[in-house]
C-alpha cells in the first residue's frame, strides 16, 4: 500500500513512464511507418515531461534577483526542452518526407510489404 501512495505522490513520473511505454510499444509493434513516427513522437513527449517535471520548484519564482524572493526555479531544463521540441519537429518532418519517398518508390508504407518486395528482387 505504501508503494501505491508513493507512486500517486509522483503521478507525473507515472504518466511519463506510461507514455514512454506506449510510444515504445507503437514503434516496435506497428508496421506502418506513419504509426511508427506517431509512436516516436509520443516517446519524445514523455522524455520532455521527464526533464520538465523536476525543473519546477514549488514556491520558486523566475530567476530575477529580488530581495522579496529566496527560492528560484532553474530555467535551464525549460530552455533545453524548447530546443528539443524544435529538433523533434524537424526530425518528424524529415521522417514524414522519407515516408512519402518510400511510398513513391514501393507503393506502400507497410514494412512487411517493403521487405517482401526486396526479397523478390
Amino acid at each position: 500500500m505504501e508503494t501505491l501512495a508513493t507512486a500517486l505522490g509522483h503521478y507525473n513520473y507515472v504518466i511519463t513512464i506510461f507514455l514512454m511505454m506506449i510510444g515504445l510499444y507503437i514503434v516496435v509493434v506497428r508496421g506502418n511507418m506513419v504509426k511508427k513516427l506517431v509512436g516516436l513522437s509520443i516517446f519524445q513527449t514523455s522524455v520532455y515531461l521527464l526533464y520538465i517535471a523536476p525543473g519546477k520548484i514549488i514556491g520558486g519564482t523566475a530567476p530575477i534577483i529580488d530581495p522579496a524572493f529566496k527560492v528560484y526555479s532553474n530555467p535551464l531544463p525549460h530552455v533545453l526542452i524548447l530546443t528539443a521540441i524544435v529538433v523533434g519537429v524537424a526530425t518528424l518532418a524529415l521522417g514524414l518526407a522519407l515516408v512519402v519517398r518510400i511510398n513513391e518508390a514501393y507503393g506502400t508504407i507497410e514494412e512487411d510489404e517493403i521487405f517482401e518486395r526486396d526479397r523478390e528482387t
